[in-house]
């Protein structure tokens, strides 16, 4: 008689086992398939922003109007006129990321600086950000071309004197244009401090490329790297460096359809050809690897 009563009080606690098993599955599941729906839909956006546009990189050096998806780290090994040499590691690149169609967040590592100099002390720069938008653009089979803009900002977060005084905006214009195996693109903008902009002085800075395709992955290329200053202690002065390079572009980690993990890397030389100029000559490495 004991058992009997027992029974209903049983059967409902496996009722109510059964009701939460069930909700917290229900639970598990919806979580599972909004984050399979959220990232199926980035991998969507990326891909159909990146088939819309030519296939030449990303130049070693200078901006571009090409969108991308990967993580960089550079590498700049300087020589400056006094004969002594700096090494710059990341140059301020790092995670590019394409969040919306035809748009590009960039998020930049302040780069180490080393100075092989007793009398200035090593440190981080500034960190800076980088918002990019490409509104048109045409893949390689049809005109081979990408129009963009973008805006960066840096902030003061340099230790030592390795960074500017104060915040700058950066914007800058951007175009490429394919012409079968050959490329080129060029950029324009200017440096804009925040304020003390009659002390700090302003910057044009007008980036060049002309590359070419050679057995598929291979871009051989040479950049033109000016700055024009107004203002400022170099008030009236420009710089132009010269400078050849290579790309590789791309080595597929998978031959699968949809598959984008890829390796880029590149190197480059720059030489002054301005009578000024604030370091000789540098080396500069760059790798990307793309996701």
């Amino acid at each position: 008689m004991h058992q009997k009563n027992r029974l209903p009080s049983l059967l409902f606690s496996l009722c109510l086992i059964a009701l939460s098993s069930t909700a917290a599955f229900a639970q598990t599941t919806t979580a599972q398939t909004t984050n399979t729906n959220f990232f199926s839909a980035w991998e969507s956006r990326v891909r159909a922003t990146l088939a819309r546009q030519p296939s030449y990189p990303i130049p070693v050096i200078a901006p571009s109007a090409q969108m991308v998806q990967l993580f960089r780290f550079d590498y700049v090994h300087e020589y400056t006129p006094a004969r002594t040499a700096t090494d710059i590691f990341t140059n301020g690149k790092g995670l590019n990321l394409i969040p919306w169609a035809n748009t590009e967040i960039d998020i930049d590592l302040p780069p180490y600086i080393q100075h092989h100099n007793p009398k200035v002390i090593d440190g981080a720069g500034d960190f800076s950000f980088v918002v990019k938008f490409r509104p048109f653009a045409s893949p390689d089979k049809h005109h081979a071309y990408s129009i963009g803009g973008q805006v960066a900002v840096s902030v003061p977060t340099g230790s030592y004197k390795n960074g500017a005084l104060v915040s700058t905006i950066t914007p800058t214009v951007m175009g490429g244009k394919g012409f079968g195996p050959f490329a080129i693109q060029s950029t324009i903008g200017a440096i804009l401090p925040k304020s003390d902009a009659s002390t700090i002085g302003r910057t044009i800075t007008w980036n060049t490329t002309l590359q070419a395709r050679v057995a598929k992955i291979f871009w051989p290329e040479i950049e033109f790297n000016s700055n024009y200053y107004h203002e400022g202690p170099n008030n009236g002065k420009n710089q132009t460096f010269v400078s050849p390079g290579f790309m590789v572009s791309k080595i597929n980690f998978r031959h699968t359809p949809g598959n984008r993990l890829a390796l880029i890397f590149g190197s480059g030389f720059q030489v002054a050809t301005s009578t000024f100029h604030t370091y000789n000559h540098a080396y500069v490495f760059t790798s990307r690897f793309a996701f």
